[in-house]
């Protein structure tokens, strides 16, 4: 993937972004190279964490109480230190939550090496039962002040993570929890397609930004063609505030779980918690409505623009682009 293509000048835009490597890392890790690809206009800082958790959350404090932040990203043990970092606007990737279990079952005691060069020269560091007491010393700390963040916090979590299953108890922490397509480390694909987007709504509400509202309606005929959908709403979230409507026969509510998970397997995170379930269209309040079948469900009666999907002059998603593009987010 030639990342240069998605980067994003406009987001955080002479603004801060603090990152956290996970475990046996450092802040040589490729992450750091391609969030600065991906964010031109932004400062992506970070720092060498020291192996023994006490250290390195301290040394996190002091450098966000220095730094001053605008976002933190923190990728597995990096993701369970910045939850530490309270008042702050966070992304945890990953988060190892039960590191020294993680540890134990996944890389065993003894000599190990780093994942990447550090500022120290070190290659290699000694892991020890006492190192993981420690970390299980260190995890016993988190969630003390999430009442108070609970807004201000994103949790990520791969779908097809192998050695990380925090998901249900950040949920239980925080309300954002997200799943996105991929597994434990933060590759291309989920910097571009599932990081880029809650860094969007974050730097939106930081700046206040409101975006135009554009609706798909999700009925059979987009369901059984939905080719490019993907894409399409990636694109269309860059300029708009792209949610999902879908009809639900009343006496069929079993059905709703369908729907958000099509939306999770088939979109992804652009529509995280932007799926309404609705059988009257005409009662939503927004600009654009992309449907298939406007005249079901009150779709003709939408008070914004409605887009006949399907039909000329908006026969394939491709065309849907080419009008946005054309209105410039307006």
């Amino acid at each position: 993937m030639e990342l240069y293509r998605f980067a994003r000048p406009e987001l955080f835009s002479g603004k801060k972004v603090m990152y956290v490597h996970g475990f046996a890392s450092s802040a040589q890790s490729g992450t750091v190279g391609r969030l600065s690809v991906l964010l031109p206009h932004s400062k992506v800082i970070a720092r060498d964490l020291p192996v023994e958790p006490g250290e390195a959350i301290a040394m996190l404090r002091e450098m966000a109480a220095s730094e001053q932040p605008d976002l933190i990203v923190g990728t597995s043990m990096g993701g369970m230190l910045a939850e530490m970092l309270y008042g702050f606007d966070r992304i945890l990737v990953n988060p190892a939550f039960q590191i020294a279990d993680t540890i134990l079952k996944n890389i065993g005691l003894g000599r190990k090496e780093f994942h990447n060069p550090r500022t120290d020269g070190q290659t290699s560091f000694l892991v020890t039962k006492t190192l993981t007491e420690h970390f299980a010393s260190t995890t016993a700390h988190c969630f003390e002040k999430a009442a108070q963040d609970r807004d201000r916090v994103f949790g990520l979590f791969g779908i097809n993570d192998p050695l990380v299953h925090t998901f249900d108890l950040f949920r239980s922490h925080y309300p954002n929890a997200i799943r996105f397509d991929g597994e434990h480390r933060l590759n291309d694909d989920a910097l571009v397609h599932s990081l880029l987007p809650v860094m969007q709504w974050i730097d939106d509400r930081q700046n206040g930004v409101s975006r135009r509202v554009l609706y798909i309606s999700l009925g059979d005929r987009i369901v059984n063609h939905s080719s490019g959908i993907r894409k399409a709403v990636e694109t269309l979230s860059r300029s708009y505030d792209v949610r999902v409507v879908a009809g639900v026969p009343y006496n069929e509510p079993e059905r709703c779980p369908e729907v958000f998970r099509w939306c999770e397997g088939n979109i992804g995170v652009p529509v995280w918690n932007r799926v309404v379930v609705s059988n009257s269209k005409d009662l939503l309040l927004g600009d654009y409505l992309v449907d298939a079948e406007p005249e079901e469900g009150g779709g003709n009666d939408f008070p914004g623009t409605v887009l006949r999907f399907g039909d000329d002059p908006f026969r394939t998603w491709e065309d849907v682009l080419v009008y946005f593009d054309r209105l410039g987010g307006q």
